[in-house]
């Protein structure tokens, strides 16, 4: 089994990183491979609802959206992992899941994800509240742990000393892994996910 640990900060190594390497160590002591994605700091365009991805089966802007979505298919969970910027998480992770989500949600769905949070000070939770919807409409459970999925610190040097911090990323990689196992336990006890339909309304009559 392995859990895509998505990294989306400017910063390759930096607070955002170090929260998810914690997760990697928890991961690794309970059996389960773990890759970190870095979106890059480049800029990534958002969604321009062309809908191009119905006719293509992937995004038409070709760019890291696309080649996550190709890992996705053989993933088994997720944590997508973002610095707060004004309350919110990084315009370019939302740029990213918008175009992810909608251009290949399928290859996500049913499978477990977190949310997880760098900041100074403050803004994680309303942060939360934003990723965690993405995985709410697409059918993923949500993996909890012993507080909010944040770590505080201006550089990461400062994450080292969040020790309540560390130790919520730490029980959270525990948390997956003992998701991920008891989804294998069913699969293999033939309990496959619902096939559900999702019907589209709007209210125009």
């Amino acid at each position: 089994m392995k859990v895509l640990l998505v990294n989306g900060s400017s910063h390759p190594d930096g607070c955002t990183n170090r929260a998810l390497q914690e997760i990697a160590k928890s991961l690794k002591e309970e059996g389960i491979d773990s890759e970190v994605y870095f979106i890059g700091n480049k800029p990534l365009t958002d969604c321009i609802a062309c809908h191009k991805c119905t006719e293509l089966g992937k995004c038409v802007f070709d760019d890291c959206v696309n080649e996550f979505a190709e890992k996705a298919k053989e993933a088994d969970g997720f944590v997508f992992g973002s610095p707060v910027y004004y309350a919110h998480p990084s315009g370019r992770l939302i740029s990213f899941m918008d175009r992810l989500f909608y251009s290949s949600g399928e290859n996500l769905a049913f499978k477990p994800a977190a949310a997880i949070f760098s900041a100074r000070r403050n803004g994680q939770v309303c942060s939360m509240d934003v990723i965690n919807k993405y995985f709410s409409i697409n059918q993923m459970p949500i993996v909890s742990a012993t507080y909010w999925n944040h770590v505080f610190g201006a550089k990461k040097e400062d994450v080292e000393e969040d020790v309540e911090g560390l130790n919520t990323m730490y029980n959270l990689g525990k948390n997956m892994a003992w998701m991920l196992k008891l989804i294998e336990l069913g699969k293999k006890n033939g309990l496959p996910h619902p096939e559900n339909v999702h019907l589209f309304t709007n209210f125009v009559r």
